[in-house]
Protein backbone atom coordinates (compact mmCIF):
# COMPACT_ATOMS: atom_id res chain seq x y z
CA UNK A 1 0.00 0.00 0.00
CA UNK A 2 1.47 3.35 -1.04
CA UNK A 3 -1.30 5.42 0.61
CA UNK A 4 -3.88 4.96 3.36
CA UNK A 5 -6.57 6.21 0.96
CA UNK A 6 -6.38 6.41 -2.81
CA UNK A 7 -9.14 7.66 -5.10
CA UNK A 8 -8.61 7.21 -8.84
CA UNK A 9 -10.80 9.11 -11.31
CA UNK A 10 -13.80 8.83 -8.98
CA UNK A 11 -17.13 10.20 -10.17
CA UNK A 12 -20.44 10.23 -8.30
CA UNK A 13 -23.75 11.49 -9.68
CA UNK A 14 -27.16 12.01 -8.17
CA UNK A 15 -29.54 12.08 -11.10
CA UNK A 16 -28.16 14.67 -13.52
CA UNK A 17 -26.10 16.38 -10.81
CA UNK A 18 -22.39 15.51 -10.80
CA UNK A 19 -21.41 15.68 -7.12
CA UNK A 20 -17.81 14.49 -7.60
CA UNK A 21 -16.03 14.66 -10.93
CA UNK A 22 -13.04 12.43 -11.86
CA UNK A 23 -11.42 12.92 -8.48
CA UNK A 24 -7.86 11.78 -7.70
CA UNK A 25 -6.79 11.78 -4.03
CA UNK A 26 -3.85 10.20 -2.19
CA UNK A 27 -3.76 10.35 1.62
CA UNK A 28 -0.30 9.46 2.98
CA UNK A 29 0.02 7.04 5.89
CA UNK A 30 0.49 8.65 9.29
CA UNK A 31 -0.52 12.14 8.17
CA UNK A 32 -3.19 14.66 9.08
CA UNK A 33 -4.91 15.35 5.78
CA UNK A 34 -7.03 18.49 5.76
CA UNK A 35 -10.25 18.16 3.81
CA UNK A 36 -11.89 21.50 3.04
CA UNK A 37 -14.57 22.89 0.76
CA UNK A 38 -17.68 25.07 0.91
CA UNK A 39 -21.12 23.58 1.50
CA UNK A 40 -22.35 21.68 -1.55
CA UNK A 41 -18.85 21.21 -2.95
CA UNK A 42 -18.85 17.39 -2.92
CA UNK A 43 -16.85 17.04 0.30
CA UNK A 44 -19.44 15.02 2.23
CA UNK A 45 -20.11 12.79 -0.79
CA UNK A 46 -16.38 12.03 -1.05
CA UNK A 47 -16.14 11.21 2.65
CA UNK A 48 -19.13 8.87 2.36
CA UNK A 49 -17.46 7.04 -0.53
CA UNK A 50 -14.36 6.58 1.61
CA UNK A 51 -16.62 5.26 4.37
CA UNK A 52 -18.32 2.90 1.82
CA UNK A 53 -21.70 4.47 2.54
CA UNK A 54 -21.84 5.50 -1.13
CA UNK A 55 -20.31 3.62 -4.05
CA UNK A 56 -18.78 5.58 -6.93
CA UNK A 57 -20.42 5.50 -10.35
CA UNK A 58 -16.97 5.17 -11.88
CA UNK A 59 -13.38 5.07 -10.65
CA UNK A 60 -11.77 3.25 -7.74
CA UNK A 61 -11.71 3.95 -4.00
CA UNK A 62 -8.95 2.16 -2.07
CA UNK A 63 -9.12 2.32 1.75
CA UNK A 64 -6.21 0.78 3.68
CA UNK A 65 -5.31 -1.22 0.58
CA UNK A 66 -8.76 -2.62 -0.15
CA UNK A 67 -10.82 -1.64 -3.17
CA UNK A 68 -13.99 -3.05 -1.63
CA UNK A 69 -14.99 -3.34 1.99
CA UNK A 70 -17.68 -3.03 4.62
CA UNK A 71 -19.12 0.22 5.91
CA UNK A 72 -18.23 -0.76 9.49
CA UNK A 73 -14.56 -1.60 8.84
CA UNK A 74 -13.02 -2.27 12.26
CA UNK A 75 -9.82 -0.42 11.30
CA UNK A 76 -11.66 2.86 10.74
CA UNK A 77 -12.93 5.39 13.27
CA UNK A 78 -15.42 8.09 12.36
CA UNK A 79 -16.59 11.22 14.15
CA UNK A 80 -19.57 12.57 12.16
CA UNK A 81 -20.52 16.23 12.06
CA UNK A 82 -24.02 15.24 13.16
CA UNK A 83 -23.34 14.05 16.70
CA UNK A 84 -25.37 11.20 18.10
CA UNK A 85 -25.08 9.28 21.37
CA UNK A 86 -27.66 7.18 23.20
CA UNK A 87 -28.77 9.73 25.78
CA UNK A 88 -29.92 7.34 28.48
CA UNK A 89 -26.77 5.22 28.47
CA UNK A 90 -23.93 5.90 30.90
CA UNK A 91 -20.64 7.21 29.53
CA UNK A 92 -18.50 4.17 30.37
CA UNK A 93 -21.14 1.76 29.03
CA UNK A 94 -21.61 3.54 25.72
CA UNK A 95 -17.85 3.69 25.12
CA UNK A 96 -17.58 -0.05 25.79
CA UNK A 97 -20.49 -0.62 23.40
CA UNK A 98 -18.81 1.30 20.57
CA UNK A 99 -15.45 -0.38 21.19
CA UNK A 100 -16.98 -3.85 21.06
CA UNK A 101 -18.87 -3.01 17.86
CA UNK A 102 -15.40 -2.58 16.33
CA UNK A 103 -14.17 -5.88 17.76
CA UNK A 104 -12.16 -4.35 20.60
CA UNK A 105 -13.45 -6.39 23.53
CA UNK A 106 -10.62 -5.82 26.02
CA UNK A 107 -11.37 -2.11 26.04
CA UNK A 108 -11.68 -1.18 29.71
CA UNK A 109 -8.12 0.15 30.04
CA UNK A 110 -8.43 2.26 26.88
CA UNK A 111 -11.71 3.73 28.06
CA UNK A 112 -10.26 4.76 31.42
CA UNK A 113 -7.12 6.18 29.80
CA UNK A 114 -9.11 8.31 27.35
CA UNK A 115 -11.52 9.57 30.00
CA UNK A 116 -8.57 10.59 32.16
CA UNK A 117 -6.70 12.18 29.25
CA UNK A 118 -9.65 14.38 28.28
CA UNK A 119 -10.68 15.30 31.81
CA UNK A 120 -13.89 13.30 31.71
CA UNK A 121 -13.20 10.59 34.32
CA UNK A 122 -15.63 12.01 36.88
CA UNK A 123 -18.44 11.69 34.32
CA UNK A 124 -17.88 7.99 33.64
CA UNK A 125 -21.02 6.87 35.47
CA UNK A 126 -23.24 9.74 34.31
CA UNK A 127 -25.86 9.41 31.61
CA UNK A 128 -25.15 11.14 28.31
CA UNK A 129 -28.20 13.36 28.78
CA UNK A 130 -26.55 14.87 31.88
CA UNK A 131 -23.45 16.06 29.99
CA UNK A 132 -22.73 19.55 28.75
CA UNK A 133 -22.37 20.01 25.00
CA UNK A 134 -18.58 20.19 25.26
CA UNK A 135 -18.33 17.10 27.46
CA UNK A 136 -20.67 15.14 25.17
CA UNK A 137 -18.43 16.08 22.25
CA UNK A 138 -15.41 14.70 24.10
CA UNK A 139 -17.24 11.42 24.68
CA UNK A 140 -18.23 11.29 21.01
CA UNK A 141 -14.56 11.75 20.11
CA UNK A 142 -13.51 8.95 22.46
CA UNK A 143 -16.13 6.67 20.91
CA UNK A 144 -14.41 7.18 17.53
CA UNK A 145 -10.89 6.39 18.79
CA UNK A 146 -11.34 3.91 21.64
CA UNK A 147 -11.08 0.86 19.34
CA UNK A 148 -7.59 1.95 18.20
CA UNK A 149 -8.35 2.72 14.54
CA UNK A 150 -5.64 2.85 11.89
CA UNK A 151 -7.63 5.45 9.95
CA UNK A 152 -9.64 8.19 11.66
CA UNK A 153 -12.10 10.53 9.91
CA UNK A 154 -13.00 13.65 11.90
CA UNK A 155 -15.78 15.84 10.52
CA UNK A 156 -15.75 19.28 12.23
CA UNK A 157 -14.37 17.84 15.51
CA UNK A 158 -13.96 21.23 17.22
CA UNK A 159 -17.32 22.77 16.34
CA UNK A 160 -18.84 24.53 19.35
CA UNK A 161 -15.97 23.80 21.75
CA UNK A 162 -14.53 26.45 24.06
CA UNK A 163 -10.78 27.21 23.66
CA UNK A 164 -9.68 24.97 26.55
CA UNK A 165 -11.56 21.90 25.31
CA UNK A 166 -10.50 22.66 21.75
CA UNK A 167 -6.84 22.57 22.77
CA UNK A 168 -7.20 19.29 24.68
CA UNK A 169 -8.87 17.65 21.68
CA UNK A 170 -6.30 19.11 19.28
CA UNK A 171 -3.46 17.70 21.41
CA UNK A 172 -5.17 14.28 21.38
CA UNK A 173 -5.36 14.35 17.56
CA UNK A 174 -1.66 15.26 17.30
CA UNK A 175 -0.76 12.39 19.66
CA UNK A 176 -2.74 9.93 17.54
CA UNK A 177 -0.84 11.07 14.44
CA UNK A 178 2.44 10.56 16.33
CA UNK A 179 1.30 6.98 17.06
CA UNK A 180 0.90 6.34 13.33
CA UNK A 181 -2.85 6.88 12.91
CA UNK A 182 -3.82 8.41 9.56
CA UNK A 183 -6.31 11.23 10.07
CA UNK A 184 -8.67 12.95 7.66
CA UNK A 185 -9.63 16.27 9.19
CA UNK A 186 -12.69 17.88 7.59
CA UNK A 187 -13.26 21.46 8.70
CA UNK A 188 -14.38 24.98 7.83
CA UNK A 189 -11.88 26.40 10.36
CA UNK A 190 -9.03 27.46 8.08
CA UNK A 191 -6.81 28.63 10.93
CA UNK A 192 -7.02 25.22 12.62
CA UNK A 193 -6.34 23.48 9.30
CA UNK A 194 -3.21 25.60 8.86
CA UNK A 195 -1.97 24.68 12.33
CA UNK A 196 -2.68 20.96 12.22
CA UNK A 197 -2.58 19.57 8.70
CA UNK A 198 0.41 18.12 6.87
CA UNK A 199 -1.44 18.26 3.56
CA UNK A 200 -4.54 20.19 2.54
CA UNK A 201 -7.08 19.17 -0.08
CA UNK A 202 -9.92 21.36 -1.32
CA UNK A 203 -12.87 20.33 -3.44
CA UNK A 204 -15.12 22.86 -5.17
CA UNK A 205 -18.08 22.10 -7.43
CA UNK A 206 -17.01 18.45 -7.39
CA UNK A 207 -13.49 19.16 -8.64
CA UNK A 208 -10.15 19.16 -6.88
CA UNK A 209 -8.79 22.71 -6.77
CA UNK A 210 -6.06 22.42 -4.10
CA UNK A 211 -3.90 19.52 -2.95
CA UNK A 212 -0.53 19.88 -1.22
CA UNK A 213 1.30 21.32 1.77
CA UNK A 214 0.37 24.82 2.92
CA UNK A 215 3.73 26.15 1.69
CA UNK A 216 3.21 24.60 -1.74
CA UNK A 217 -0.33 25.98 -1.96
CA UNK A 218 0.70 29.47 -0.86
CA UNK A 219 3.56 29.44 -3.39
CA UNK A 220 0.96 29.32 -6.18
CA UNK A 221 -0.57 32.57 -4.96
CA UNK A 222 1.32 35.89 -4.99
CA UNK A 223 2.04 37.80 -1.78
CA UNK A 224 -0.61 40.36 -2.66
CA UNK A 225 -2.12 41.25 0.69
CA UNK A 226 -1.10 44.31 2.67
CA UNK A 227 -1.52 44.89 6.40
CA UNK A 228 -1.33 48.56 7.37
CA UNK A 229 -1.80 50.61 10.52
CA UNK A 230 -1.96 54.39 10.78
CA UNK A 231 -0.84 56.33 13.86
CA UNK A 232 -4.46 57.40 14.16
CA UNK A 233 -6.16 54.04 14.58
CA UNK A 234 -9.57 55.40 13.53
CA UNK A 235 -8.25 56.70 10.22
CA UNK A 236 -10.07 54.97 7.36
CA UNK A 237 -8.33 53.65 4.26
CA UNK A 238 -8.92 55.99 1.31
CA UNK A 239 -10.22 54.81 -2.03
CA UNK A 240 -7.25 53.73 -4.17
CA UNK A 241 -7.24 52.18 -7.61
CA UNK A 242 -6.14 48.57 -7.71
CA UNK A 243 -7.06 47.47 -4.18
CA UNK A 244 -9.76 44.97 -3.24
CA UNK A 245 -11.18 43.12 -0.25
CA UNK A 246 -10.52 45.88 2.27
CA UNK A 247 -11.24 44.86 5.85
CA UNK A 248 -10.35 45.55 9.47
CA UNK A 249 -8.34 42.90 11.32
CA UNK A 250 -8.01 43.98 14.93
CA UNK A 251 -5.94 47.17 14.99
CA UNK A 252 -4.91 46.75 11.35
CA UNK A 253 -6.45 47.35 7.95
CA UNK A 254 -5.88 44.70 5.31
CA UNK A 255 -6.40 44.88 1.56
CA UNK A 256 -5.53 42.93 -1.54
CA UNK A 257 -3.49 44.42 -4.40
CA UNK A 258 -4.45 43.59 -7.98
CA UNK A 259 -0.79 44.22 -8.92
CA UNK A 260 1.65 43.14 -6.16
CA UNK A 261 4.50 44.94 -7.95
CA UNK A 262 2.86 48.25 -6.95
CA UNK A 263 3.26 47.78 -3.18
CA UNK A 264 5.77 50.64 -2.84
CA UNK A 265 3.46 52.91 -4.79
CA UNK A 266 0.66 52.18 -2.32
CA UNK A 267 3.01 52.83 0.58
CA UNK A 268 3.90 56.26 -0.83
CA UNK A 269 0.24 57.16 -1.37
CA UNK A 270 -0.71 56.09 2.13
CA UNK A 271 2.25 57.92 3.70
CA UNK A 272 1.00 61.16 2.18
CA UNK A 273 -2.21 60.79 4.18
CA UNK A 274 -0.67 60.40 7.63
CA UNK A 275 1.89 58.63 9.77
CA UNK A 276 2.08 54.88 9.15
CA UNK A 277 3.04 52.67 12.07
CA UNK A 278 2.95 49.39 10.19
CA UNK A 279 3.05 48.35 6.53
CA UNK A 280 3.56 44.69 5.62
CA UNK A 281 3.10 42.65 2.48
CA UNK A 282 1.94 39.17 3.51
CA UNK A 283 1.22 35.81 1.94
CA UNK A 284 -2.45 34.94 1.56
CA UNK A 285 -3.68 32.73 4.39
CA UNK A 286 -5.57 29.52 3.73
CA UNK A 287 -8.72 31.46 4.63
CA UNK A 288 -7.91 34.04 1.92
CA UNK A 289 -7.29 31.33 -0.66
CA UNK A 290 -10.48 29.48 0.30
CA UNK A 291 -12.55 32.66 -0.09
CA UNK A 292 -10.96 33.52 -3.43
CA UNK A 293 -11.80 30.13 -4.85
CA UNK A 294 -15.31 29.97 -3.44
CA UNK A 295 -16.39 33.54 -4.30
CA UNK A 296 -18.80 33.40 -7.25
CA UNK A 297 -17.15 36.40 -8.95
CA UNK A 298 -13.83 34.57 -9.09
CA UNK A 299 -15.04 31.04 -9.79
CA UNK A 300 -13.76 30.83 -13.36
CA UNK A 301 -10.32 32.27 -12.74
CA UNK A 302 -9.49 30.31 -9.65
CA UNK A 303 -10.84 26.87 -10.54
CA UNK A 304 -9.20 26.64 -13.94
CA UNK A 305 -5.86 25.57 -12.45
CA UNK A 306 -6.05 22.75 -9.85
Amino acid sequence: MDAAIRLQQVTKRFGKQVAVNKLDVNVPFGSIYGFIGPNGSGKTTTLRMILRIFQPDSGDVFVLGQRQGAVADNRLGYLPEERGLYKRMKVRDILAYYARLKGHYQCRRDIEDWLERLGAAEWANKRIEALSKGMAQKIQFISAVVARPKLLILDEPFSGLDPVNMESLRDAVIQLRQQGVTIIFSTHDMEMAEKMCDTIFMIFNGNKVLDGTLDAIQAKYPADRVRVQFASIDQPLPKLDGIQDVGNVGRFIEFRMTDPAQSQNYLRQLAELGTIRHFQVIKPSLHDIFVRIAKPSELTAETSTP
